[in-house]
């Protein structure tokens, strides 16, 4: 049966069967008692990429782009590992990095296979080069 971003809205409660946790648990089986039972892993309560694609579906369908286009580099972020994710936020904060040091985040990211966030990244290098916001070096 296909997907249709309209009708399928909410996944959790119309199309459950779509949604799994990284370790492949069904979304019925996260639940409280699973958590108190220790069956739960901590990475159960993440958002796979896989579902976070759906719901940018879903968004688009509805008309919201711009929480398409968050949850698709949402998506990609889920391959990213975390401190690398947390080094990419901190780099781009205002005045902590250079337009070189951000253009090598992006490429990174590009290695990674988050390309849509690799664009992210030189659009803010370049908005940062343009308002005097990038460190010098």
């Amino acid at each position: 049966m296909g997907f249709d971003p309209v009708t399928d809205y909410p996944l959790g409660t119309r199309r459950p069967e779509l949604v799994a946790t990284p370790s492949g648990l069904a979304l019925d089986d996260v639940t409280l008692a699973a958590a108190r039972d220790g069956r739960l892993r901590a990475d159960d309560t993440r958002a796979t990429a896989e579902t976070l694609r759906l719901q940018a579906e879903v968004a688009r369908a509805a008309g919201r782009t711009q929480l398409a286009e968050g949850l698709e580099r949402a998506a990609e972020l889920t391959g990213v590992p975390d401190g690398e994710l947390l080094e990419v936020y901190t780099a781009l904060r205002p005045g902590r990095s250079s337009a070189d040091e951000l253009e090598r985040w992006a490429a990174r990211l590009e290695e990674l296979g988050a390309p849509l966030n690799a664009a992210f990244v030189r659009e803010a290098a370049a908005a940062y080069g343009a308002r005097g916001l990038t460190a010098h070096g």
